[in-house]
């Protein structure tokens, strides 16, 4: 594969994550931080089911441009700003930009990846993010608690912005215009994104409101360790998907997701937390890779970046709603009682989890048959 593209999706990435656990420490309250999270993947997630057919009329160099502006130049905004409509507002343009960087990303490594490596390429683009996460989130939250948010801030504007520089190296297809929206056909059953979805809530949590329930020392150290064990689990499952099939992974991934969800319920307890943390990441990186690689598995071609934007949606919708429920349930409950609250609303998941892990294990369902069962 083409190994400039990771150069921008390292740039998103970076903008990403390195303010994520940052803005809400800016925030006037609890509930303004998760709305602004919820702001911005809001935005995300409409923009991303709009971005195939932004990529079809654009290709993938100028698409990629306009989303790494997009997504760094608005960041200036939080160097100066502070009040509840100019954070909400600024982050929803940056999920904007987000939206259109991401899912450009994901279906042009999708397509220059040989099938049957495609659970290791997709794996590949969760290790760069991945390490941008584990590396951004914790040092974001240091740098901001040591010298304040303003130079977080400030790297979160250019790492997109550099990342622009690598464009010119990359391949420019530009496929057909999509003649349905993104979540149509086979590809876009509706179970692996919903199983995903519930499970991403808990990221959103964590990400936004652990620094808030936690000590500092102790958020610096999960928002590190949970990251990374999400990476390794994410390349892992993708090793393990290509050889043995994927879908027998799905289940244990979401137990372990909602395990790791209810521990965060013992904030005073640094052991406790990070064994929760540690068990979500595990779980969170198996569901990123699984379900991904068979929503690829089940689409043509020429749907990759339909699929690409459904599964981000996904991603995002997930976390936005996790990260507004929790700020809404946060002066009801406390945090405790909320993270458990959260846990619980996972649960459902394990029905449609299990349902695709038994069609996986059935070699003679057909594709008539995967889409009736729909």
């Amino acid at each position: 594969m083409n190994t400039a593209a990771l150069a921008p999706t390292a740039g998103s990435a970076l903008g990403f994550y390195l303010p994520l656990a940052v803005i809400p420490l800016v925030a006037p309250s609890a509930s303004v931080a998760g709305l602004a999270t919820g702001a911005f993947l809001i935005a995300t997630v409409l923009v991303e089911l709009l971005t195939p057919r932004i990529v079809a009329r654009l290709g993938y160099r100028r698409t990629f441009a306009g989303g790494l502006v997009l997504l760094g130049a608005p960041t200036l905004v939080f160097l100066r700003a502070t009040s509840a409509p100019a954070l909400i507002a600024a982050d929803a343009v940056r999920g904007i930009g987000f939206a259109i960087a991401v899912v450009a990303g994901n279906a042009l490594v999708a397509l220059v990846v040989p099938a049957a490596r495609r659970g290791e390429g997709v794996a590949l683009v969760g290790l760069v993010s991945g390490v941008c996460s584990l590396t951004a989130l914790p040092a974001g939250l240091w740098i901001a608690h040591r010298y304040g948010a303003g130079p977080v801030f400030v790297v979160a504007t250019l790492a997109p912005l550099l990342a622009l520089a690598a464009l010119p190296f990359l391949p420019d297809p530009r496929p057909a215009e999509p003649a349905e929206p993104a979540g149509h056909g086979v590809a876009m059953g509706w179970r692996l994104p919903v199983v995903f979805a519930v499970c991403t809530s808990a990221a959103g949590v964590i990400v936004t409101f652990l620094p808030l329930a936690t000590p500092a020392s102790t958020a610096t150290v999960v928002l590190f360790v949970q990251p990374a064990v999400s990476t390794l689990a994410r390349w892992a499952a993708g090793r393990i998907g290509d050889r043995h099939g994927h879908s027998r992974l799905l289940v244990p991934g979401v137990l372990l997701a909602i395990g790791g969800t209810a521990a965060l319920a013992a904030t005073g307890s640094f052991a406790i937390v990070l064994a929760g943390a540690t068990a979500f990441g595990a779980g969170f990186g198996v569901l990123q890779n699984v379900t991904l690689a068979l929503m690829y598995e089940r689409a043509s071609r020429s749907a990759y970046s339909g699929v690409s934007a459904v599964w981000n949606a996904a991603y995002d919708l997930g976390m936005a709603a996790g990260a507004i429920g929790f700020g809404v349930l946060v002066p009801a409950t406390g945090f405790a009682a909320a993270f458990l609250l959260t846990a619980a609303t996972m649960l459902p998941a394990l029905a449609p989890a299990r349902r695709e892990s038994a069609r996986g294990r059935n070699p003679i369902a057909t594709r008539s048959e995967l889409e009736l069962s729909r």
